[in-house]
């Protein structure tokens, strides 16, 4: 007898990502003091560049944190390799004075602690983000700044990375002195309990014989998009591939044929030009576009996804991958799979 859960069924994964609402607005609150004392440190060290260091999921928080700081606080960033550190150990010594944002929801990955590591004996200031205070990679940090996500069982992490971003967005908030992003956060409770009763589970159907299938986002939403499809990779065993929808003409349109799905969750900011078009096109080769973004991006998509786009943009971001769960999950089980226990999978990734 299988042990997959029935279609229908209330996974671990769902009751998780329903969390993320009321998690992310307590956080806001929680992280007060210490983001405040945080972005006054960040500004006075005035450092050349910043760095992120993640694998999986977080290193899509961690291109959601390189997209915010380069477009609101205007801090170059970069993407260190953990493997730099980790197996190399050649950080480079110019790191020194050097925020090193490392995000980890377990706080536990060897190759990541590692790497901090490393980056800290070259001078590097280690802002750790993380959901597991007592974590390895917490007491490594200069600045712990905690998700406040509580206990996450299911291995398709969730309400942790939806906490993530919100911490990012806080960080980067008050590093940079945004005050209307700082006013956008404080509603984020209630923009996130709204995506997450937005439904988005009539897309199963186009979606459930797939095998492989496109994700585009630009900007603030193109992690969102690399999260999405490595949650459908996860959950679904459906070969998905995020890339930007600027980029997407580069040679990864030739493979959309047909009947082919393409996901879009598209920007609500500056990074929206062009993304009529380029739906145009895909319209044009048959695929079947499924879109969430600006109402006047998306008019005339296969299916259009509900959402709002009159909220701040990064806000707006945040609320897709909300609203992305729920069908991640849906789908997941009208394929026949546990979203909760993905084959070959495990919630710490051990790599080194």
């Amino acid at each position: 007898m299988s042990d997959d859960p029935e279609p229908g069924a209330v996974t671990l994964m769902a009751r998780e990502a329903a969390e993320a609402p009321e998690r992310g607005a307590a956080q806001i609150g929680r992280n007060a003091e210490l983001m405040r004392a945080a972005g006054q440190q960040l500004r006075a060290l005035s450092a050349p560049f910043a760095a992120t260091l993640a694998r999986g999921s977080s290193a899509q928080a961690g291109a959601f944190a390189k997209v915010l700081l380069e477009t609101r606080a205007g801090v170059p960033t970069l993407v260190q390799a953990p493997s730099i550190g980790a197996l190399y150990g050649v950080t480079s010594p110019r790191f020194r004075g050097v925020p090193l944002i490392a995000i980890s929801q377990s706080g536990r990955s060897p190759d990541l602690i590692a790497a901090a590591r490393d980056a800290k004996r070259h001078g590097a200031l280690i802002v750790a983000i993380v959901n597991d205070e007592a974590s390895p990679l917490a007491l490594l940090a200069d600045i712990c700044i905690l998700v406040h996500a509580g206990l996450e069982t299911s291995v398709a992490a969730t309400k942790s990375f939806i906490g993530t971003l919100v911490a990012i967005t806080h960080l980067v908030a008050e590093w940079s002195g945004d005050a209307a992003l700082l006013d956008a956060l404080s509603g984020i409770g209630d923009v996130l309990a709204q995506a997450a009763a937005d439904d988005w589970t009539g897309a199963v159907p186009l979606l459930r014989d797939a095998t492989s299938m496109l994700v585009l986002g630009r900007g603030l939403t193109l992690p969102i998009a690399g999260e999405a499809a490595l949650k459908l990779k996860e959950t679904s065993g459906l070969h998905a591939e995020a890339f930007s929808s600027a980029e997407v003409a580069h040679g990864p349109m030739t493979l959309v044929g047909a009947g082919d799905p393409v996901l879009v969750i598209g920007p609500v900011d500056e990074a929206r030009e062009g993304l009529r078009e380029r739906l145009d096109d895909f319209r044009a080769r048959g695929a079947r576009v499924i879109a969430a973004g600006h109402p006047d991006d998306v008019a005339g998509a296969t299916l259009v996804l509900p959402g709002r786009a009159d909220c701040h943009p990064a806000i707006a971001a945040i609320a897709q991958i909300q609203r992305f769960y729920p069908l991640a999950n849906a789908l997941s089980l009208a394929r026949g799979r546990d979203p909760d226990r993905p084959p070959h999978l495990a919630k710490v990734t051990r790599t080194l």
